[in-house]
């Protein structure tokens, strides 16, 4: 009876998936300012290519942009539209490093490899501003992270923060103390910060459009509305969608939390959570230059962290807050809009124009799942709240593993990943046990 009742809810939650990839783009600030955009095709023919990539967010535009790029003949299927999940729906901004750092790592693969993720950890804001600036990408890119301490200590792992990083090779990186920190960002919540000059944020709708026009422009194929429905493993390998289908050398699997349970083995070591956004109505310049004089973007340092930033056109875009399980909340605002006021009580008549929530993909360990399966089906996922960044680098590791050269790729993979405890069925009463308690630990220093 157990197996049978896991059975059904893996199918509704696969059916559910599919219902949504029907849609449009969830009704965001970013749907509604998002550039024009070219009308794709639905798939409803046979072809064949050297690479099929599942999934049109940043983890497929960026494998699909690196691998064109290396000559290589590329189609990519999408269930809804570009950008349509968390590359679509994010925060905007742009973290170095990993959802778990440098020194997290190194207690798993030792002193000897940890040099590779090092090199890496900052690659991935690097990668996003060539492509910006190659392909011209639209996408409101600004300068500059802060992290922001509410306590005591957080203050002191911002300082072992900035100096793992600099060891590494970021060296542009300044300790903001109450006052400074005063003049970066118009509260009175912290206690001091971390400005990494390398941050940043962007538009990220648009960066994802702008990579999909890139990708088109190589001569590359993306296919929307069109959900894969069932890969048949073989060399090559056949992927079939409702309408048609792709037989190709390799396949890349980059569908993140919007996967369902297209690949049963995938889905056991990790869990989709669900993460609200609001954008508030265009604040005066005044407002605006006042809230964020140097348009910084900022992240605090909780366990369930609140970030913020002003878009383009002024709003203040804030978001914070998990749901384990990917449930949508039924008051967006009601989550959300405390958590503002709280930072910036100033805003207390300010209108909330636009709320959304999307899903990310978690993992145990917090760091991202990397592998193959079989001889020719490659994946990423599980980026855990860290993935703007890391998708990109995680394009550049696809290429480069198809090229023959394996060991940045095999970095990851090498990771080792558990299931969550008491599988899909304990999984989210047992994280949002744990948030609870990092939550206790944060509200008082400790």
């Amino acid at each position: 009876m157990e197996q049978v009742s896991s059975i059904q809810n893996q199918q509704s939650q696969s059916q559910h998936t599919r219902q949504e990839a029907s849609q449009a783009h969830a009704p965001s600030y970013y749907a509604a300012s998002a550039n024009t955009s070219a009308l794709r095709e639905v798939l409803n023919e046979d072809i064949t290519t050297d690479i099929c990539i599942v999934g049109a967010g940043y983890t497929g535009l960026s494998s699909a942009l690196h691998l064109l790029e290396a000559g290589f003949k590329v189609v990519v299927l999408e269930a809804a539209k570009v950008g349509w999940g968390a590359s679509g729906r994010n925060g905007g901004q742009i973290v170095n490093s990993f959802s778990r750092d440098i020194d997290v790592i190194e207690k798993t693969v030792g002193k000897e490899k940890i040099g590779l993720f090092g090199e890496m950890a900052f690659e991935g804001g690097k990668i996003i501003r060539e492509r910006v600036e190659k392909y011209n990408i639209q996408c409101d890119l600004k300068d500059g992270g802060v992290f922001a301490a509410l306590n005591a200590k957080q203050m002191h792992e911002l300082e072992s923060q900035k100096a793992l990083w600099e060891k590494y090779g970021n060296t542009q990186m300044e300790m903001l103390s109450e006052s400074d920190i005063r003049s970066v960002v118009d509260t009175e919540r912290y206690v001091g910060g971390l400005l990494d000059k390398s941050g940043g944020h962007i538009h990220p709708l648009n960066l994802a459009l702008g990579e999909a026009a890139a990708v088109e422009s190589l001569g590359g194929k993306i296919y929307e509305h069109s959900p894969v429905v069932n890969i048949d493993r073989g060399e090559p390998a056949k992927v079939v969608t409702e309408q048609g289908s792709v037989t190709a050398s390799f396949v890349i699997v980059a569908g993140n939390a919007y996967l369902g349970n297209l690949m049963p083995e995938l889905r056991a070591k990790s869990m989709p959570c669900g993460t609200q956004v609001i954008a508030t109505e265009p604040l005066t310049d005044q407002q605006a230059q006042s809230l964020l004089p140097q348009d910084y973007c900022v992240e605090d340092c909780n366990y369930l962290l609140d970030y913020f930033r002003l878009s383009g056109d002024k709003r203040l875009i804030y978001g914070g807050g998990v749901v384990y399980g990917a449930r949508d909340p039924a008051d967006i605002d009601a989550i959300i809009r405390p958590k503002m006021l709280k930072t910036f009580p100033q805003l207390s008549g300010v209108n909330i124009d636009y709320r959304w929530t999307g899903n990310f993909l978690m993992t145990l360990s917090r760091l991202p799942q990397v592998g193959r399966i079989g001889s020719n089906i490659y994946y990423s996922q599980g980026c855990s709240g860290h993935g703007v960044t890391y998708t990109h680098l995680a394009g550049r590791l696809m290429s480069e593993v198809l090229k023959g050269q394996a060991e940045r790729f095999d970095a990851f993979a090498d990771l080792p990943h558990l299931p969550f405890p008491g599988g899909h069925l304990l999984s989210v009463p047992f994280s949002a046990l744990g948030a609870w308690y990092y939550t206790v630990r944060d509200k008082f220093g400790i």
